[in-house]
């Protein structure tokens, strides 16, 4: 089965997501010992982390849609 463009463009905003994560955990990796509470380039690092996990667990969630059980007559 094929999947629709808007799976397709979902799909590859994962992709960008995981390929951001993946440079940013280096950038963290490689960054100098930060000076605590001071050190807003860090800071910036950690809150964008937190961002790109939180976008890629609402890319994974699958919301609960509620749907009528009993079929309306069309208008």
């Amino acid at each position: 089965m094929a999947q629709l463009p808007y799976e397709d463009a979902l799909e590859a905003v994962r992709e960008r997501l995981i390929a951001a994560q993946d440079l940013l955990r280096q950038e963290i990796a490689d960054y100098p010992q930060p000076i605590s509470g001071c050190d807003y380039q860090y800071v910036r690092l950690i809150s964008d982390r937190t961002r790109i996990a939180n976008s890629l667990r609402a890319l994974d969630n699958q919301p609960f849609v509620a749907t009528p059980r009993i079929l309306e007559p069309a208008a």
